[in-house]
């Protein structure tokens, strides 16, 4: 026996929730590259929110990528945190790409609970104009705690995880895949929340820098 179809209540807004129904309202940092802003939400790097870039390959440009938006907050007289780092950077390089060494502060330890725990803090804190973490980190928790220490320090926060890691679950509001392409790098966009629909972006070797 049918009976009258119950009406649908609306659900009130709550801040914080995105209701998919309009572009994200996200306040971010120019990536320095066009098609990429297109494709992320505020049309730029977020920030107050956590950010992860998953390399299939080594070396392809990675960090570079980054660099325009490093440059940008050091111009602001920010200081860059780099914490884990797996090689030790080119301080030419750095000064090339116009990140003053007066601004950057490098974090290491052999302990990722460590590494994690100090990008936290220094997240939370919010005096940083970026925070640079590497970590292995596949565990939920981690990852949530990052991503609310980035929301409550409004900072820019990037992760460089391995690329194994990109099929899971993660609360970052922003995880790319990196490959290696001719002349470049091809960025896959596995999640961009608030962004629009674009899934793959390739940059020229020559606009990283």
């Amino acid at each position: 026996m049918s009976g009258p179809v119950p009406s649908i209540r609306v659900v009130p807004e709550i801040p914080g929730v995105w209701r998919g129904r309009t572009a994200e309202q996200v306040q971010a940092v120019s990536t320095g590259i066009a098609a990429l802003d297109a494709a992320l939400p505020g049309h730029g790097w977020p920030i107050g929110a956590l950010t992860e870039l998953m390399p299939f390959t080594e070396g392809i440009g990675e960090l570079r990528l980054i660099f325009p938006a490093l440059r940008r907050r050091c111009q602001e007289k920010r200081s860059i945190v780099f914490i884990g780092l797996p090689y030790i950077l080119y301080a030419p390089a750095l000064v090339n790409a116009g990140l003053p060494l007066s601004r950057i502060l490098c974090i290491n330890t052999a302990v990722d609970d460590n590494r994690r725990w100090a990008a936290e803090q220094i997240l939370r804190e919010g005096s940083a104009g970026a925070v640079v973490l590497w970590s292995p980190v596949d565990a939920d928790i981690p990852l949530r705690r990052l991503q609310l220490a980035a929301e409550a320090g409004k900072t820019l926060a990037f992760l460089y995880r391995p690329a194994k890691h990109l099929g899971n679950a993660s609360p970052a509001a922003v995880r790319l895949g990196l490959h290696a392409a001719a002349g470049g790098i091809r960025i896959d966009i596995a999640k961009a929340r608030g962004g629009s629909v674009r899934r793959s972006v390739v940059v020229c070797a020559r606009a990283l820098s």
